[in-house]
């Protein structure tokens, strides 16, 4: 089943979406009105019920996408987690994974424009997998890790790499205005057999320019949430974004940035395709 944040006549809400028809939940499940709220009341399974019991009536042409977890209490980044990306950036392999945050403002939806800021031209696109994180806690063991994920997404980790490179903490170029994308839904984790077998696909106006398999991750998943637990407790609705392939566009040559007008894509089989165009800030 598939999760979506939307807005309708003016309203966020939140849903199931199949074959085009959403079936809205807001206020109607486990006293919830986000999608957040579903995950912190464990709802899913009467969300599932109900879904199952009253089909779409909403088409998904008369909604807009909002990110698939609007307001989560932490985003958390991983960065240089394929080896091909490791090379690329003439980097190596560190011994304990690289973190940084992203924060909720940064992020735009499925369907909806990634901003590029006036004071860049090199918008660069991340293909990457988040997990939405279902049940909290903290020094959560490696081998009990995979029970706190309630689901996957796509996300675009768009960078404005010369404020990455401003100083050696590059999370300045992570969190332009609207240029993380999440969505367009989540999959829940129990209808995924094994993420490692799934593989993504970022595409700029239809050309490839990264694949990869999800088993090639450096840090697996279950080893990133054991090891920010140990710092902080994980929180339902909070998302790990756990790391993009190598074929970014600022290590090609010549470089190959996004530009007003380019349509992108990260492709996750079995979760489905993120889609937006590139737009320039207005200011």
């Amino acid at each position: 089943m598939k999760f979506i944040s939307f807005k309708h006549n003016d309203q966020n809400k939140f849903g199931t979406i199949n074959n085009n028809k959403i079936t809205d939940l807001t206020g109607k499940v486990s006293n919830s009105n986000t999608l957040k709220d579903l995950i912190s009341n464990q709802g899913i399974d009467e969300a599932k019920s109900y879904a199952t019991n009253n089909p779409g009536n909403i088409n998904e042409s008369d909604i807009e996408y909002l990110p698939l977890i609007p307001n989560p209490g932490k985003i958390i980044c991983v960065g240089l987690n394929y080896s091909e990306h490791v090379k690329e950036t003439n980097r190596t392999v560190e011994e304990n994974p690289v973190i940084f945050h992203r924060f909720p403002e940064s992020q735009t939806a499925h369907m909806q424009p990634i901003q590029r800021p006036v004071v860049s031209q090199s918008l660069d696109f991340e293909g990457e997998m988040a997990v939405i994180m279902g049940e909290g806690g903290k020094h959560i063991k490696p081998e009990d890790a995979l029970k706190h994920i309630i689901g996957y997404s796509c996300y675009n980790e768009s960078t404005v790499r010369e404020w990455q490179r401003h100083t050696r903490q590059f999370g300045m170029g992570k969190n332009f205005e609207k240029t993380g994308s999440f969505g367009p839904h989540m999959v829940l984790a129990e209808d995924i057999n094994d993420y490692k077998n799934l593989t993504i696909e970022t595409r700029l106006n239809g050309e490839v320019m990264q694949n990869a398999k999800l088993s090639q991750l450096i840090f697996d998943i279950p080893i990133l949430i054991s090891y920010v637990s140990k710092a902080m407790a994980w929180r339902a609705g909070d998302v790990l974004v756990t790391g993009t392939p190598g074929g970014v566009g600022f290590k090609r040559n010549p470089p190959i940035f996004m530009k007003p007008g380019d349509n992108v894509e990260i492709e996750i089989t079995e979760i489905g395709t993120l889609s937006n165009t590139i737009k320039d800030e207005i200011i």
